[in-house]
């Protein structure tokens, strides 16, 4: 059985998790058949300590703004249900693993750690594989797949994870070769090898004379391109 595909994203408190920072806002979005759907899950989180200003400035999510949000705990649950036994698709999944594994185990120590569960695929160490040397940040992505009708006034969870499952699509190739063929429609997969067959000969090779003047020329003009190519 195939497992699902879910994209996922956190915005927190700050950047480094062992200095105590939490996560403010985790969303994740189910892809099938290589296309974003509908189904997802997503919460703020109130996450009882201050907001770097920096981490604001990215999010937008101030501690007012999040007063009266849950408790990681409280939709921890509900959180391990609708992605366990997936395939987690995250940008840098190290950072984001490592606060959501310290969120659940804050919680209760019974909650496992989502490399347990899932498997993951990191979109970050994908695209510089693909394009070394360049700018691989969901944005640089997104704006080189011109991945677009995103409002981007601010980062958020289940707004990126949206904007990156967009990315991944075009990452790992783009929509599904395949989708073209109906179930009522022959595969070309179908055909036996001898179908494929071109007989040359009723493609007859057209002889072409060359004068000695035209081979003359050719070289005259072939020793131009070397002098011109070694001055340069």
């Amino acid at each position: 059985m195939t497992k699902k595909l879910i994209v996922l994203d956190t915005e927190t408190t700050g950047l480094e998790v062992d200095q105590g920072h939490r996560i403010v806002e985790v969303g994740a979005v189910a892809l099938e058949d290589r296309k974003r759907t509908d189904i997802h899950f997503h919460s703020y989180l109130n996450p009882q300590r201050s907001i770097d200003e920096e981490a604001e400035k990215v999010h937008g999510l101030s501690m007012e703004r999040l007063a009266n949000e849950p408790e990681f705990s409280e939709i921890a649950e509900s959180f391990l249900e609708f992605i366990e036994g997936s395939i987690l698709v995250i940008h840098n999944a190290s950072f984001d693993l490592g606060f959501l594994n310290s969120e659940l185990k804050r919680a209760s120590s019974s909650y496992p750690f989502l490399e347990e569960i899932c498997d993951v695929e990191d979109t970050l160490l994908m695209a510089r594989n693909k394009f070394p040397g360049q700018r691989n940040s969901l944005d640089a992505l997104a704006s080189r797949f011109e991945v677009s009708g995103y409002d981007r006034s601010f980062h958020g969870a289940l707004l990126d994870a949206n904007i990156l499952a967009d990315v991944y699509i075009h990452l790992t190739g783009g929509q599904s070769k395949f989708e073209f063929m109906s179930s009522n429609t022959t595969s070309n997969l179908d055909l036996n090898s001898s179908d494929l067959k071109v007989d040359l000969k009723k493609f007859p090779i057209q002889k072409v004379n060359i004068s000695k003047e035209d081979t003359i020329a050719h070289d005259q003009r072939m020793q131009q391109i070397n002098l011109n190519r070694d001055s340069s």
